[in-house]
This record gives structure tokens, sequence and C-alpha cells, in this order.
């Protein structure tokens, strides 16, 4: 029987940062503890408050409500069907800034393990070697630290949890994270310490190429 998990998080107090605007794209800082879209419980979220400034605004892309950094949104019928192609065909580059636990010994390296939903805990996923989808995450070491270690994160699939799981299943969990990681690394930090830090993407009408960078509160 599937369980699901009914957690509500505390009311989100920071205020969402734009970061750029023009006539197709919105991009924004979203805080962590902030969802990206409305859930079953909590209605508050990214694309809410966003809508009483920009009431067009659509979303093509999302982050996990534990995870802060940056989000693009479309204003435009051309920007909503571009970007959701570029996201659809990979040709966004993403990169995210976790701090995990322990000494992560490469200085760079990628985790190729298949990702699957969990039957039976949702929205956990899980390792599946069978009926998982393939999910493919590189990463390289910025700063060692005593007891942990702060990487540069590639995306090169989109799979839910992706980033979390994979590190956990090599045995460096995230700081902060209340899904994958054990106790002393859940205790180790009061957030999820993991921040969406660049997005680079062509602009869907100048074609210009667009970079986008944020650094992270942690």
């Amino acid at each position: 029987m599937t369980q699901y998990t009914f957690h509500i998080p505390p009311p989100c107090t920071e205020e969402i940062e734009v970061i750029h605007v023009d006539d197709d794209l919105l991009v924004v800082n979203k805080p962590a503890g902030l969802l990206s879209v409305p859930g079953r419980i909590v209605k508050d979220c990214v694309l809410n408050r966003l809508q009483a400034d920009f009431p067009d605004v659509v979303i093509v892309h999302r982050l996990d409500l534990d995870t802060s950094g940056l989000l693009v949104l479309s204003l435009s019928k051309l920007a909503t069907s571009e970007l959701n192609r570029y996201f659809r065909e990979r040709s966004i580059s993403k990169q995210y800034i976790a701090v995990v636990h322990g000494n992560v010994e490469q200085e760079k390296g990628e985790i190729l393990l298949p990702i699957a939903p969990d039957p039976v805990n949702r929205p956990r996923q899980l390792i599946d070697h069978e009926h998982g989808k393939a999910a493919h995450t590189r990463y390289e070491v910025i700063q060692r630290m005593p007891d942990s270690t702060r990487l540069l994160l590639t995306p090169i699939t989109g799979r839910s949890h992706q980033l979390r799981i994979h590190l956990a299943e090599i045995g460096h969990p995230i700081l902060g994270c209340d899904l994958y990681a054990h106790e002393e690394a859940l205790g180790s930090a009061d957030r999820l310490l993991l921040h969406a830090s660049s997005l680079q993407f062509e602009h869907p009408s100048s074609k210009a190429q667009s970079d986008f960078v944020s650094e992270p509160a942690f």
C-alpha cells in the first residue's frame, strides 16, 4: 500500500528575488522552503506569488520545496513553447552547489544510476536497475572541509530528486536532506544545502546566449 507524506512546511517568509525580466522571460531566486507550484494542502508558492505582478506568468520547470536558487518562468507563448522544448531536449545547462556529508575522494566524477518512484513511500524515489529511468549526474569538488565537501553538480538528466538520491547512494548525502540523509547528515544543517546556482540557455526570441548566476546563502 502506497503511503504519502502529508508534511506541512512552516510558512516561508522570505521574498522571491527577481533576477531578470523582459517581454519573454522572468528569472527569479527561489528561497528554500517555498513550493514552485501549489501543493495539495499548501497554496503559497512561486507561481501564485508572481501572478500578482505578472498575470501571464507560466512555470516551465520546478525546484523542490527545500531547494533554493534560480528558476526561469515564461511570460509569452513563444517563450513557453521554446523553454519547454529546451528542457525536453536538455539544451538548458543547469548547475547546482551542494554541501554533502563526508570527504568525497575524487576531484570529479559521474553518477549513472537509474531512478524510479518508490511504490510504497511517496514522494521518495529509489535506485531501480530493472525498472528505473536512466539518470546521470556529474560532480566536481569545490571545497573540502573537515566533515563535509562542497560540490558543483551538473545534472545531465532531470529526474525527480536526482541529485539528492544520487549523492546519498554514493555515501555522501546532502546536508539537511530529510528524505535520503542519515541522521548525522540531516542534523548537520537547518535546511537542505542544495542551491540552483547557474542557468544557461538561448533566449527564446533574441537567440542570444543567456547566462544567470546565483550564489547560495550557505
